[in-house]
């Protein structure tokens, strides 16, 4: 069933944080969301001890083609659908930020929120890419970063090139639930997470049903 209409005010709201407060960024197209993204967010919930996770559906990754990426306040809609839990926030914050990159809304927010405590949470195959970002260097000495596993990604996520460059900061797993309070730079990586999911495959899926005509359609499965 398609998605019920949300406002695009309620779409791009900063969710509410407190001084203190542990929370997540988990940033992505959400192109859709799915249930790896909440069973990582769980993960991550539980093992880094976080009071919060925001879901930042961007308006457009910069690294990728987004020509036929559905409107902000369609994934959003159906981001909340998926999340479906009270510590997930789902938020297109970043279209009134401004900011088009991960390091710019990053370092807005703790301009903004200085003693919140974030941590960036992101998918072990971003780690494979992640010298690709822009200014990812800096983007780890903002914030502690939580890698989740994924299946098949470990390896290379493990050996890449940013993963090399950072290694003198990881901490053990077993210090996870530490990681909020540690001093940038500081990165672990979680496994207990191993699910094939993809929005790439899914969207894959969808062509191969759909008539060449049809438009884009968010449903749940």
């Amino acid at each position: 069933m398609p998605m019920p209409p949300i406002s695009t005010r309620a779409a791009v709201s900063m969710p509410m944080a407190s001084p203190g407060m542990r929370v997540g960024l988990f940033g992505g197209s959400f192109n859709p969301a799915h249930a790896a993204h909440r069973a990582a967010s769980l993960l991550a919930l539980r093992r880094l001890q976080l009071d919060r996770i925001w879901w930042l559906v961007t308006p457009g990754n910069p690294l990728k083609d987004n020509w036929d990426l559905p409107s902000i306040e369609e994934r959003v809609a159906f981001a909340r659908r998926i999340a479906h839990h009270p510590l997930i926030d789902v938020t297109g914050v970043e279209a009134t930020l401004g900011t088009s990159y991960s390091y710019e809304t990053i370092s807005t927010l703790v301009e903004r929120l200085p003693r919140v405590r974030f941590v960036w949470i992101m998918g072990a195959d971003n780690l494979a890419h992640f010298a690709r970002w822009q200014r990812w260097r800096d983007i780890a000495s903002l914030v502690p970063v939580a890698v989740v596993d994924r299946l098949g990604d470990s390896l290379c996520a493990t050996s890449s090139r940013a993963a090399q460059a950072l290694a003198p900061y990881r901490v053990p797993e077993q210090q996870a639930s530490a990681l909020a309070d540690m001093a940038p730079p500081a990165w672990t990586f979680l496994h207990g997470l191993k699910s094939p999911i993809s929005s790439t495959e899914i969207r894959a899926a969808r062509r191969k049903l759909e008539p060449a005509s049809a438009q884009p359609e968010f449903t749940i499965p």
